[in-house]
């Protein structure tokens, strides 16, 4: 497993992962335009020259606000997630960033489990946040 920056040629692979498992896609400008930016921080997976997933965050001076995480489905339940989002934590610390924060769909029972394991909280929730379907969003921090 290897864990690297996002680049321009990810792209594609990532859209792909992005259609296959969202009903509300980024499009692959929309990750292409936020590459281009200094200040967010993109990450990729890769195990056995493919695209295992992805996340991404928009920085500002104090928080990190994750809004891309994917596995793809042939690499879920082996660890990537936790790895991949370790490591965007990480960064985003050595940016200076002291908080964190994060919307998820409240039925998403795995994600939940695997951002509390990485010491996020539960700290409101986000009224029919999400489309196709209509859900709540739990709102959850890491505040260090």
């Amino acid at each position: 497993m290897t864990i690297r920056e996002m680049r321009p040629d990810d792209l594609s692979e990532v859209a792909r992962i992005e259609n296959e498992n969202f009903s509300m896609p980024w499009s692959r400008n929309a990750f292409e335009d936020s590459l281009g930016r200094d200040y967010n921080i993109y990450l990729v997976v890769e195990i056995d020259g493919r695209i295992a997933g992805y996340c991404g965050m928009l920085l500002t001076p104090f928080e990190g606000q994750i809004n891309n995480v994917c596995v793809d489905t042939d690499f879920r339940r082996r660890g990537v997630g936790h790895e991949m989002l370790e490591r965007l934590l990480e960064k985003g610390r050595e940016r200076g960033v002291s908080e964190f924060t994060l919307e998820v769909r409240e039925s998403n029972v795995n994600a939940l489990a695997l951002y509390e394991k990485l010491g996020f909280k539960s700290e409101g929730v986000r009224k029919d946040f999400y489309d196709r379907p209509k859900e709540n969003a739990v709102i959850m921090w890491i505040r260090e």
